[in-house]
């Protein structure tokens, strides 16, 4: 039976990670004013007829706090992946030399700040509602291996556990908002 626990909170535990990381990766996508490579990612480019995501023909870097410039590995690539930037709808407008794309990336608005503070608050609490459905499936595997022979002190002892897990993973969350707020409404 205790192995039967520990394998749900490691479960569990891997849930939550993954949760964490889906939240990391989207706020990632969300700018804060200054330019980032990740701003880019999930640009799917049409490489000869397959669909290829944008790092896998091009090196995307940023030279300055202001710009991501997007270096093609062959030159004829440069106008397909400017077209895929405005295909995207990013509301960014790739400027090409004929070498390199480069995006400069505008200052925040007030307004647009205080949007993107909600649109992170959104995916937080998106994410937070994964971490207690994966707490809920947790202590619904724990009552039904009460209800095969578990003791219920360990059963009470196991969903405590999966509270401390819980409270752990809200309290990550929490952090990771208060930085990318604070990121975001910094001028």
């Amino acid at each position: 039976m205790e192995d039967e626990i520990k394998l749900v909170l490691e479960d569990a535990t891997e849930k939550m990670d993954k949760a964490i990381d889906h939240l990391d990766r989207e706020m990632a996508k969300i700018r804060a004013g200054k330019a980032n490579p990740k701003m880019l990612d999930g640009l799917m480019v049409d490489y000869y007829g397959s669909m290829t995501p944008l790092a896998q023909v091009a090196n995307v870097n940023t030279p300055d706090p202001r710009t991501i410039a997007i270096q093609p590995w062959e030159k004829g690539m440069i106008s397909v992946i400017e077209k895929a930037i405005l295909a995207a709808n990013l509301g960014m407008n790739p400027d090409n030399n004929g070498d390199v794309i480069r995006i400069n990336v505008p200052p925040l608005t007030e307004e647009r700040r205080k949007d993107l503070v909600k649109m992170v608050k959104k995916i937080g609490e998106e994410t937070r509602i994964g971490i207690r459905n994966v707490r809920r499936e947790a202590i619904d595997e724990f009552k039904k291996l009460q209800k095969d022979g578990l003791p219920e002190d360990m059963a009470k002892d196991a969903e405590d556990e999966t509270q401390k897990l819980t409270d752990k993973f809200m309290k990550r969350i929490e952090e990771m908002l208060e930085r990318k707020e604070q990121d975001i409404m910094t001028v």
